[in-house]
């Protein structure tokens, strides 16, 4: 699966860790940066991130700052894009099985990344449920505009 990756300054070594991390699992990674301690700001990374994966170049993405939850309001600003805080692997499965979240957002002041990775493990292997998620899913993107009916036919991956 191609992955797009970023972060912010305050969380640098952490993304590095799960970009290693799914580089071992034989994902594709596209580091979209930050690579320093310099101050930056993360609304940047995470436009970055969305688009690669609203536009399809990236399956699925992964956005890491201090808490995880800058990254996710402001991915979610891109249409389509349907990020999510995790800290647990029940919210893994089920924001990919019920939800069909593209964009796992984690805080690196928060977690360590061995929870991470299980984190991310889960939310990469599990598919969307379809069935009666797909109306609510189809809402969200109403919501942003961002539904295509012709997406959905059939359930799906979303």
């Amino acid at each position: 699966m191609k992955i797009a990756i970023g972060c912010d300054h305050a969380a640098v070594d952490f993304k590095n860790a799960l970009k290693k991390f799914l580089i071992d699992q034989g994902h594709s990674v596209d580091d979209v940066g930050t690579q320093g301690p310099e101050s930056v700001d993360y609304p940047d990374f995470a436009a970055l991130v969305a688009r690669r994966v609203v536009s399809g170049e990236a399956q699925r993405g992964v956005l890491c700052c201090g808490s995880g939850m800058g990254m996710a309001i402001a991915a979610n600003k891109v249409p389509g894009a349907r990020a999510v805080v995790l800290h647990s692997e029940w919210e893994a499965e089920f924001s990919r099985r019920h939800n069909a979240a593209k964009i796992a957002c984690f805080g690196a002041r928060q977690h360590t990344t061995a929870m991470a990775e299980r984190w991310l493990q889960v939310f990469l292997a599990t598919e969307f449920e379809g069935g009666r998620h797909e109306r609510r899913v189809v809402k969200i993107c109403g919501l942003d505009g961002s539904a295509k009916p012709a997406q959905w036919a059939g359930g799906g991956d979303a």
